[in-house]
């Protein structure tokens, strides 16, 4: 079972505490532990009440827990908000202003006066750099690697604001120093180090899917800024130069599907970034796609619902926009990456196969795992393959050819002597508008066979362990791969078997016989309703037994469930 400590920092918006995020899990990675951070943060640019939580170990860890082991609020509201997550044993580090609460009678408190101490340095800005040294000095993280850090992180503001904050580094590293001579408890938190874990990477779930977008040949993303997903495209953009790619923040999402799918009509590897009130307003254009045979790629970030709901918090609530978005019948690809490596080659490969079967591949992620991230080996690059399937065409070309496999040869306006024509009406296979029922039976077949090419070579769900013992079966997609992985670590029973998928449609067809192989399969989703549950029962035609689902916005966490199961398998709904 993985030992960790799980710190947390909390305090309004505008008080730094994502720099203190950044700068502290960089710091602790390179100094060999391994780490995991999640934020959540209200929709405000200040005021509020945000946290971040941060894993330490010196083993590999991936999943958020709810239970903190250190807390260092910066604000009076920091306490309140995170006492469901407080326990006996949790240490809170901070200014006696927030010790003195009655609250905190049930918990290990030290004072340290951040804002004075950064009042000596010259501001009160410097409280969150004087709580990261302390930090660093309890985690024996070398004071030059904090150094290095700011230097870096603050190179375009030069020495004005590079010298004070290395001077706040150096009193937090002088109080925690202090701290640990004095305090008994503090020794606790020490972890053995591996000098390899230095040369990890650092990824979130948006830097991956904008990554494995660059894998996978992107050429064109369009995007209309919406929270969890915008982050892929400011991403892109920091990156356009470099990779030879055209990023464009458009007016809106309906101008933003059809650029996309202007720009792939023209050949290129088009993406779109959105969350579902946005994708909301591509419906149209995405059955337009579906007629055309244009391929796209389109990242969905999950967000509670309906309309603005909650802008910041997690869900999976948006499967059955996606699945059933569009007018008409056209096939299409979802993939849900599991996890940050997922994240990476499932664009990437979603590119391809959007390619190569000319559809819409859609990838449904969430707030969960696009602001989590974890220290990871490097990616294997080896493994990618980017097949090219545009064809120059000749002056008797057909865009849209009733061919065997349903697959027309794709061609591009300006490669070669033909016409690639494009109307939204149904048409003949040269693309002129049509109304004879024999064509539209062959289109709409045409489309059938592309389904079944893709069902065959679907993404099967991966199966964690033994078949021949199982008598229990948690089922999940998507971001709460680790959360169930680790839960399962700790309940640690051979009975249990794990099915996760990181395809949703078209469902594998291995899918039903590992369902037959459980006598309780249990459902766990971030939604009301048990979406995939419910189209596991309409596509594969086997009932889900029990239903784990959350809906507060707020994600799952390993103690969640844990005893969600424990309770499912002890004879609770």
């Amino acid at each position: 079972m993985t030992r960790s400590v799980n710190l947390a920092i909390s305090g309004q918006a505008g008080q730094g505490i994502a720099t203190v995020e950044s700068l502290l899990t960089k710091a602790l990675k390179r100094s060999g532990l391994n780490v995991f951070a999640s934020r959540e943060y209200m929709s405000r640019v200040r005021g509020g009440i945000n946290s971040t939580a941060i894993r330490v170990s010196s083993q590999p860890v991936h999943a958020f827990e709810d239970r903190i082991d250190i807390l260092i609020p910066l604000s009076d509201e920091a306490i309140p908000h995170l006492q469901h997550r407080m326990t006996n044993n949790t240490l809170v580090i901070g200014e006696k202003a927030f010790l003195s609460m009655d609250l905190l009678l049930s918990f290990i408190s030290i004072e340290v006066p951040f804002t004075e101490l950064a009042k000596e340095i010259g501001s009160i800005l410097y409280s969150n750099i004087i709580a990261l040294g302390v930090i660093s000095s309890i985690f024996k993280v070398e004071r030059q690697i904090l150094h290095d850090l700011i230097e870096f992180t603050f190179l375009k503001k030069g020495d004005k604001v590079i010298q004070p904050n290395k001077s706040a580094i150096n009193k937090g590293y002088e109080i925690g120093a202090e701290l640990e001579d004095k305090y008994e408890i503090l020794k606790k938190f020490y972890m053995n180090k591996n000098p390899e874990i230095k040369n990890d990477l650092i990824l979130d779930g948006t830097e991956s899917i904008a990554l494995g977008a660059i894998a996978g040949g992107v050429q064109y993303e369009c995007f209309y800024p919406m929270a969890p997903s915008t982050g892929i495209g400011t991403f892109l953009a920091q990156q356009a130069s470099k990779f030879g790619l055209i990023v464009d923040m458009s007016e809106d999402e309906i101008s933003v599907i059809n650029k996309a799918l202007g720009a792939s009509y023209a050949g290129a590897r088009s993406l779109v970034t959105t969350s579902g009130g946005g994708f909301s307003l591509m419906t149209e254009a995405i059955s337009l796609a579906g007629m055309l045979e244009l391929p796209i790629v389109v990242v969905v970030g999950q967000r509670p619902g309906p309309a603005t709901g909650m802008p910041t918090r997690t869900t999976q609530e948006d499967l059955r926009l996606v699945l059933h978005a569009g007018a008409g019948f056209f096939p299409r690809i979802i993939f849900a990456p599991g996890c940050i490596e997922d994240s990476f080659y499932l664009t990437q490969k979603a590119f391809d196969l959007a390619q190569k079967y000319q559809v819409p591949v859609f990838i449904l992620t969430d707030q969960y795992l696009v602001d989590s991230y974890y220290n990871l080996p490097f990616l294997n690059l080896d493994s990618l393959k980017n097949e090219k399937f545009i064809v120059k065409t000749d002056k008797d070309y057909q865009r849209f050819k009733f061919t065997k496999s349903g697959i027309s040869p794709r061609g591009i306006p300006g490669y070669g002597e033909g016409l690639v024509a494009a109307d939204s009406h149904t048409h003949t296979e040269a693309g002129m508008i049509s109304e004879d029922p024999e064509i539209r039976e062959k289109s709409v077949e045409k489309r059938l066979k592309k389904l079944k090419l893709i069902k065959d070579a679907s993404i099967p769900p991966e199966f964690i362990g033994d078949a021949n013992k199982i008598k229990y079966q948690i089922v999940s997609w998507g971001s709460t791969y680790y959360i169930i992985k680790e839960a399962l670590d700790k309940i640690n029973r051979s009975d249990i078997g794990f099915l996760h998928f990181s395809q949703v449609y078209p469902i594998h067809e291995s899918t039903k016989d590992y369902l037959k192989k459980a006598k309780i399969n249990i459902m766990v989703e971030q939604n009301p309703t048990g979406q995939f549950a419910n189209l596991i029962e309409n596509e594969i035609h086997i009932q889900i037994d029990k239903k784990i689902l959350k809906y507060s916005g707020y994600t799952l966490s390993v103690e969640d469930i844990v005893a969600q199961i424990t309770d499912a398998i002890n004879g609770g709904n």
